[in-house]
């Protein structure tokens, strides 16, 4: 996907809340998903301070929930998906060493991408994390539209 993709379809995932109910539904919808296609992946949905959602599939492992804490640190560090940071990144050549990110906690790698609420901005963050970075990216995407779709 281009810079142009990642923020128009960015653009189109807002909610008009999003609280304890809303991720229990994203973090059902990408069950759902992982399940029907038996991806191996962990799903983390979480504030900057508070884990709301959390699962390990089966055929997951311990490190996929630490890329998934690293992808979710730096999609709430950007407010912007990792997939976008990351396509930037590579587009400009940079790194998160450069901004003073550490890749003990940080990663530049699709999979993490905000809640974003109407009229108030990112609240929280929905990861996948276990597939390559871009079906990662495509899965909570899917699962964000279904959920805003009803």
């Amino acid at each position: 996907m281009t810079l142009t993709d990642l923020l128009a379809e960015y653009a189109d995932l807002t909610f008009p809340r999003f609280a304890e109910d809303e991720a229990w539904a994203l973090g059902s919808a990408l069950v759902a998903l992982a399940s029907a296609n038996a991806l191996p992946v962990v799903i983390d949905i979480r504030t900057a301070n508070r884990t709301l959602f959390h699962v390990a599939m089966p055929g997951s492992g311990p490190l996929n929930d630490v890329w998934a804490r690293r992808k979710s640190n730096t999609a709430l560090m950007f407010q912007e998906p990792s997939m976008l940071v990351t396509t930037r990144m590579r587009n400009t050549q940079d790194i998160l060493a450069r901004h003073g990110l550490d890749e003990t906690d940080f990663a530049a790698s699709g999979g993490a991408v905000p809640i974003v609420v109407a009229n108030v901005g990112v609240v929280a963050v929905a990861t996948v994390s276990g597939l390559p970075e871009l079906m990662d990216h495509q899965l909570v995407v899917q699962a964000i539209r279904a959920v805003l779709a009803g």
